[in-house]
């Protein structure tokens, strides 16, 4: 079957897209582009098509061995990199079905967003930041992933919408979809809540220990919170061209949000701050001067950046476990054994 007799499994999803999204959706047939023009699939969507690229990237992979908060916990139930952003895009999707927007460009922003997130969470991205002479930004480097890092220096290719969605998931950022909107609130709403339960299974905190005025409005439980966050933007935000929450729910959030960097964050980040930055320190210095011995991907990749820039690929990338066993490799001498005796 060639593309032409499939191609109407897409065109379909596209006539759907214009009878039922709303008149500020992003509709899969206005995209922009790629940076590469390529093809287009029979069957999916340009957004499914970056949705199942990232899925399948090597980076995304990875995420399930990268720290969220929590550094090597004891538990299988504490999050990672992985199970947030796999929460993010659950979120994501409810606020942008409720809103009837693009679920599958919110999807892919979701699922991309963290992509160039560090080892050791937070703690490596503010190491890096400061190693750097260019600085480093997880948003910044997760674009650097979909655009360059991925399948041999080629990068995914992924649609303009679904990288601006990914470089502008901040707080900070002013993406230029609803759907890189929702995403951006999914994130904080995604974070705040887990990052909670994680706090609590770790004995850091209790759940009378939260600012009780932000939890009379948002709810007791993980779920009551999430759910009153969605309900309150689809209240805000339907039929309007923004995707907010309203005023009193977001300041009971942000409320939450700065008792967990008071109370939470910086605990978690003081308990692997020392080891990490002496970690990725030495990494970073021993990759720059001898950058020879970077992995051949990341080889190829001098031809056309600077070093500094590759070395942090190359940092970025690791999970936890691996940096700590390159760190081991190049740092920490084998055991060794004289006349017979070990």
């Amino acid at each position: 079957m060639n593309e032409k007799e499939y191609s109407c499994v897409r065109e379909r999803v596209c006539a759907q897209e214009e009878l039922f999204l709303s008149p500020y959706a992003k509709r899969s047939a206005d995209t922009q582009g790629r940076l590469r023009e390529e093809s287009r699939c029979g069957f999916r969507t340009d957004f499914q098509r970056d949705r199942d690229r990232i899925i399948y990237s090597n980076s995304f992979k990875r995420l399930k061995n990268k720290t969220q908060v929590f550094f090597a916990p004891e538990g299988d139930h504490y999050i990672t990199r992985l199970t947030h952003t796999l929460d993010v895009s659950q979120i994501a999707r409810s606020i942008a079905r409720s809103l009837s927007l693009n679920e599958d460009l919110a999807e892919a922003i979701a699922l991309g967003h963290d992509l160039g997130h560090t080892p050791f969470g937070h703690v490596g991205e503010r190491v890096l930041a400061k190693l750097s002479s260019r600085g480093f930004m997880h948003n910044e480097q997760s674009l650097r992933v979909v655009d360059v890092i991925e399948k041999g220096g080629r990068g995914l290719n992924l649609t303009q919408e679904v990288r601006d969605g990914i470089l502008n998931h901040k707080s900070s950022g002013k993406p230029s979809t609803l759907e890189g909107e929702a995403v951006s609130l999914a994130d904080r709403i995604a974070y705040i809540n887990h990052d909670i339960e994680d706090a609590i299974r770790a004995g850091i905190l209790k759940a009378e220990d939260l600012p009780q005025d932000a939890v009379a409005l948002l709810g007791n439980a993980t779920k009551e919170r999430i759910n009153t966050a969605i309900a309150d933007i689809y209240k805000t935000s339907l039929g309007q061209p923004y995707v907010q929450m309203s005023d009193e729910i977001m300041q009971a959030t942000n409320r939450l949000r700065a008792f967990m960097f008071e109370r939470v964050y910086e605990y978690a980040n003081k308990s692997i701050q020392e080891r990490s930055e002496r970690m990725l320190t030495q990494l970073f210095e021993y990759f720059t001067a001898h950058a020879e011995k970077l992995p051949q991907p990341y080889l190829r990749l001098l031809d056309r950046d600077e070093k500094e820039v590759v070395v942090c690929d190359y940092l970025s990338g690791m999970t936890d476990r691996y940096a700590i066993g390159v760190f081991e490799s190049l740092f920490i001498p084998a055991t060794f054994s004289i006349g017979g005796v070990t």
